[in-house]
C-alpha cells in the first residue's frame, strides 16, 4: 500500500484525527516536564485504537519526545537512581510481556485504571503524612521500579509510579524531568522489541501514523518547555498530584 493508503486505512475521521493530534501534542508536553498528563492522552488514544494497540501507537511518539527530553534535560539526570531502578523496571517489563500478550482487553483496561488509582491514593497519602526525608528502603525503590516496568509494559502508564518515586525523594523539578528523561528513554528502546516481535503492535501501518503525528509532538515539547521555567518547584508538586489524579478519574470512568 501506499504512504496516503496506509493512512486511509485507519478510517479516521475528522474528530478523531483531533483527538489523537491533541493526544500526541500532550505528550510533548508530558516529556517536556508537564508530569500527569500523560494518562490523559494514553486514554485518548485507548478510546480510539482500542487500549492494547495504542501501546503499540504511542512508543515510536515516548520514543522520540524521550530523545528531546534526554538531549535538554541531561545535565540534570541522578545516574545513581538510574542505576538503582533499571534492573526493576526491566523485570517488571518481561513480566508485563508474558501477562499482557493474553490478556483481554476489559481486563486489560481495568487492570490500567486500578494501577493508576492505587498510584494517586499513595500519591496524596505521602503528601498529607509530610515526611520530609526520603525513603532509604531497597524494598520500596525495588517495588516502584518493578511497577514502573510492569505498567509501562502493559500501557505505558508507567507515569503515575514513577511520580511517586520521584515525589517522595523530593527531587526539585529539573532533577526530576531529567532522571525520568533517561529512565524511560533505556527502558522505552527496551520494550520496541517485544512490541515488534511478540505483541504485533508496532508495524509499518503503525509507523507512518506516527510520521504524521510527530510535529505535533515536537510543538507539545517546546511549549512544554517554556512552561515549566515559570513553574516554581513547590506548585511543580501540587500541579504533578492534581492532574495525575484528575488523569486516574478519567481512566477508571472510561
Amino acid at each position: 500500500m501506499t504512504y496516503l493508503e496506509i493512512l486511509q486505512s485507519y478510517n479516521l475521521n475528522a474528530l478523531q484525527w483531533l483527538a489523537i493530534s491533541c493526544a500526541v501534542f500532550l505528550l510533548g508536553l508530558s516529556k517536556a516536564g508537564i508530569k500527569g498528563i500523560g494518562i490523559i492522552l494514553v486514554v485518548i488514544l485507548a478510546f480510539v485504537f482500542g487500549e492494547k494497540a495504542s501501546t503499540g501507537i504511542l512508543l515510536p511518539m515516548l520514543i522520540c519526545a524521550d530523545i528531546l527530553a534526554v538531549i535538554y534535560y541531561n545535565r540534570h539526570a541522578d545516574w545513581g537512581i538510574i542505576k538503582k531502578l533499571i534492573p526493576w523496571m526491566i523485570i517488571g517489563v518481561l513480566v508485563g510481556v508474558w501477562v499482557g500478550n493474553d490478556i483481554s482487553e476489559y481486563v486489560f483496561k481495568k487492570l490500567m485504571a486500578f494501577i493508576i488509582i492505587i498510584s494517586v491514593a499513595i500519591m496524596f497519602f505521602l503528601e498529607k503524612i509530610k515526611s520530609t526525608e526520603p525513603p532509604s528502603n531497597k524494598l520500596f525503590s525495588s517495588s516502584m521500579g518493578f511497577l514502573a516496568g510492569f505498567t509501562t509494559m502493559i500501557g505505558n502508564l508507567a507515569g503515575p509510579v514513577s511520580n511517586i518515586y520521584f515525589l517522595t525523594m523530593r527531587f526539585p523539578k529539573n532533577e526530576f524531568i531529567g532522571t525520568a528523561a533517561w529512565l524511560f528513554f533505556i527502558i522505552n528502546i527496551f520494550k520496541l522489541p517485544f512490541h515488534i516481535l511478540i505483541w504485533k503492535t508496532v508495524t509499518k501501518e503503525t509507523l507512518v501514523l506516527n510520521s504524521v503525528l510527530i510535529p505535533a509532538v515536537l510543538i507539545g515539547f517546546f511549549i512544554g518547555v517554556h512552561i515549566v521555567k515559570l513553574i516554581s518547584n513547590l506548585n511543580y508538586r501540587r500541579f504533578i498530584l492534581i492532574v495525575t489524579a484528575i488523569g486516574g478519574i478519567i481512566m477508571l470512568f472510561s
